[in-house]
């Protein structure tokens, strides 16, 4: 029995959820960094304030990839439990973010508001795995990558639109614009709207049908029954492992104290290090002991035991995210410093720089729904490395030209670097989804999704622990240079891409 291919109307219907989940990411990226120096952050700290973003990721898409792989509803399914509950807390939250009267209020509510999505987010990945055969998945990425365009390109337009039409862009000192105000209340409808869309009009199949495709699957996934003295010694490994870690973990942060260097830096070392020494610790005593039959020394021994082709893409993965993540940090101080020449948040000037911004991701986002299924037919013709190499480079010169606009024209700075980041964009959310896909056992679809964006979240916490160090140690507080760094580092990520060993290469 093999999974039946699906009509191009059935494909879009499962990826309209998209449209509103890029909706409140793209309001996010966007306009949290606007709110945070509104509410009067200073530049070298919003990072430090962005890092709830992807540690919430890090901690809940595992755990909702673990438990939506053994989740059944008779009506709403494995995954769409998930989508409508996400969508719920989602959309409140960006009811309320606009609306936070002081700085730290801010920072909990983008911790809020990013679980949710994420909630919501992660079993979309692993709902085209499910659903869709091996041959299909490069074409039902690519349809999530145009409603994530579609969805960001009117979510970045939203307060310039409102503007347009006499809603007020600036506030005074330490007020969110209308315009931002709105553009949320607007992005938290559609939200909830576009998930509501995919939960009625998509089917999945029964737990039935799952296990006889994975039956059909196991000579590709072999199934190892782990012994008690394997649990044992991995047990041992993951102590002595685990206890190096965190030992690394703790004598670099007493640097950092000791040196006083910027406290950004305390995520890598206490948030990454310390934390996960501390993980690998308690997983070996588990296992040790006997207790290992339990959700959290499975995590643990799958993240240990993962596919080839996921360690690869673990690398292409890692430099792309640092680039995205220094553009979503930076762009708007970018611009509004390096080219408008303010750092005041209540100037017109620094609003109608971060309006282009606004523009500007809007428009990187349409570029990737324009192309977003133009890539799978570049793939068939090359590689999908191949074609996601290309992606990368061209995003990487993107990024890096911003660095060399003086006078800022709507062509040169709102379109011309976008089109290369564009295209990155659309091909970061399809390709290596697509080419881990097929990599994937049914059983463990949810999990090791979970898992891959692990690879999303760990370089945004690198950037959020090292970019503000090196913004304020290396290069004079001028944030446009960790777009440049950004840049590089996306140019990285397309040479690793050539390196994945993908079994599909049409």
């Amino acid at each position: 029995m093999e999974k039946r291919t699906l009509g191009f109307w059935e494909i879009w219907n499962m990826s309209f959820g998209f449209l509103g989940i890029q909706m409140g990411f793209a309001l996010q990226n966007a306009n949290v960094s606007r709110i945070f120096q509104t509410l009067g952050a200073e530049i070298e700290d919003i990072p430090i304030l962005w890092v709830a973003a992807p540690l919430t990721g890090l901690i809940i898409q595992p755990i909702i990839g673990y438990f939506s792989d053994r989740t059944w509803h008779p009506k709403l399914g494995r995954r769409r439990p998930y989508f409508l509950i996400g969508a719920i807390l989602a959309s409140l939250a960006l009811f309320i973010m606009p609306n936070s009267p002081v700085l730290w209020f801010a920072a909990g509510m983008l911790w809020i508001m990013d679980a949710s999505i994420n909630v919501s987010m992660e079993p979309f990945r692993a709902f085209v795995g499910d659903n869709l055969p091996d041959h299909q998945a490069t074409k039902g990425f690519a349809m999530q990558s145009f409603f994530i365009g579609i969805g960001a390109y009117v979510a970045s337009k939203l307060p310039n639109i409102l503007t347009y039409y006499g809603v007020a862009n600036t506030a005074p000192e330490g007020v969110i614009p209308d315009s931002v105000k709105y553009s949320f209340y607007i992005g938290g409808a559609v939200f909830l709207i576009a998930v509501l869309w995919t939960v009625i009009k998509s089917k999945e199949y029964s737990p039935e049908e799952m296990k006889v495709f994975e039956e059909a699957e196991s000579n590709n996934y072999k199934v190892e029954e782990k012994s008690e003295s394997w649990f044992t010694s991995n047990g041992k490994s993951h102590i002595k492992n685990g206890l190096i870690v965190f030992i690394i973990g703790l004598i670099t942060s007493y640097l950092i104290y000791r040196y006083e260097l910027k406290k950004d830096l305390y995520v890598l070392t206490i948030g990454l290090l310390t934390f996960g020494g501390l993980s690998l610790i308690v997983s070996g005593f588990m296992q040790k002991s006997g207790n290992h039959k339990n959700g959290f020394v499975a995590i643990m021994n799958d993240f240990q035991n993962m596919p080839t082709v996921m360690k690869q893409l673990a690398w292409v993965q890692f430099f792309s995210w640092f680039a995205l993540f220094s553009m979503w940090i930076y762009m708007t101080p970018a611009v509004t410093e390096h080219i408008y020449s303010t750092v005041d948040a209540t100037s017109e000037a620094y609003n109608t720089g971060a309006n282009r911004v606004n523009n500007m991701f809007a428009n990187y986002n349409i570029i990737a729904a324009a192309v977003a299924f133009l890539l799978p037919l570049l793939a068939k013709r090359t590689s999908r490395k191949f074609t996601h190499f290309l992606a990368l480079v061209a995003g990487g010169f993107g990024l890096m030209s911003i660095y060399f606009i003086s006078n800022p024209t709507s062509i040169n700075l709102e379109w011309l670097p976008m089109i290369g980041i564009g295209i990155a964009w659309a091909s970061i959310l399809s390709i290596p989804y697509a080419m881990l896909s097929g990599s994937l056992p049914a059983s463990k679809m949810g999990y090791y999704m979970g898992v891959f964006n692990f690879f999303i979240v760990i370089p945004q916490l690198v950037a959020a622990s090292i970019l503000g160090f090196m913004v304020s140690k290396f290069f004079n507080n001028e944030p446009v240079y960790a777009l440049f760094v950004g840049g590089i580092s996306m140019i990285v990520a397309g040479l690793l891409t050539l390196r994945v060993k993908d079994s599909i290469s049409k």
